[in-house]
């Protein structure tokens, strides 16, 4: 398996594709591994080359002592495109994943385009996560085992239709956050890396082609901050999807990976 190393810290990652295709490296969210992606590199066409990582602390990565940064985790990945000599890539980053991805093309230079998916620039402005998702996210029954804590954090970020319509590929992706969720301290690690995060005032300074995604009924990172980040990013491109949760990427996953295969196909 390969890994990179960032730090002391090893970074794993895998990639899939053509050596000579295009690149896009997918960055996920906190706490998630890089199975969050599954639903837009299967659909994406054979000629792209994909790379996903394993956020410090989660899956394969290693777990260094914390709290985590959103500027150490786009050092992680600066290794990882580098170990895999890849000079040039697209970068597709979802909540926690679009934080680090605008950080990464703000102090790296391989990006060449942004895709940034219910994410937030943080600062003054932004938008927090409402206090009710808080709540269900900090505040698990105790007498609840793993895999219900994770089904009592996670529902919020799906829409209630799917949640009960969906219950195999909810069951699935429970199974996959049993083998490769972060422990209790490195989820509050990862945390405070998002809740730290600000770069409201650096957004002018991106200057790759960018696009920005996010669901009109996100319960985590409300769609105001899709608006703050498409206002910053000199001439982003902003998709709402009307009704969209904050995985809408993945229960609308045909859509949103047309609509990134189009922005692919134009940078």
């Amino acid at each position: 398996m390969p890994y990179a190393r960032n730090d002391g810290v090893d970074i794993y990652y895998e990639g899939a594709g053509p050596p000579d295709g295009e690149a896009v490296v997918f960055l996920e969210g906190l706490s998630y591994g890089t199975w969050m992606w599954d639903w837009q590199r299967e659909r994406l066409p054979e000629g792209y080359r994909t790379v996903v990582v394993d956020n410090r602390g989660t899956g394969d990565s290693g777990t260094p002592e914390g709290p985590y940064t959103v500027a150490a985790m786009a050092g992680d990945v600066e290794a990882v495109l580098a170990d895999a000599g890849l000079d040039e890539v697209h970068v597709v980053g979802a909540s926690l994943g679009g934080m680090v991805a605008q950080e990464f093309a703000l102090s790296y230079g391989r990006a060449t385009s942004l895709a940034l998916l219910c994410t937030t620039p943080g600062g003054d402005d932004a938008v927090p996560i409402p206090e009710e998702t808080v709540d269900r996210m900090l505040n698990v029954p105790e007498e609840y085992g793993p895999a219900e804590r994770i089904r009592y954090r996670m529902k919020p970020a799906f829409s209630e239709a799917f949640w009960a319509e969906n219950t195999d590929i909810v069951d699935r992706i429970v199974e996959w956050r049993l083998e490769t969720d972060p422990t209790e301290a490195a989820y509050e690690w990862q945390s405070a890396a998002a809740k730290t995060f600000d770069a409201s005032d650096r957004l002018a300074e991106i200057d790759v082609p960018t696009l920005v995604m996010h669901g009109t009924a996100d319960r985590v990172l409300p769609v105001e901050n899709a608006h703050l980040l498409a206002e910053g990013v000199p001439g982003a491109d902003l998709v709402t999807v009307e009704g969209g949760s904050h995985l809408f990427f993945i229960e609308d996953a045909d859509a949103v990976t047309d609509h990134l295969r189009e922005f692919l196909d134009d940078v």
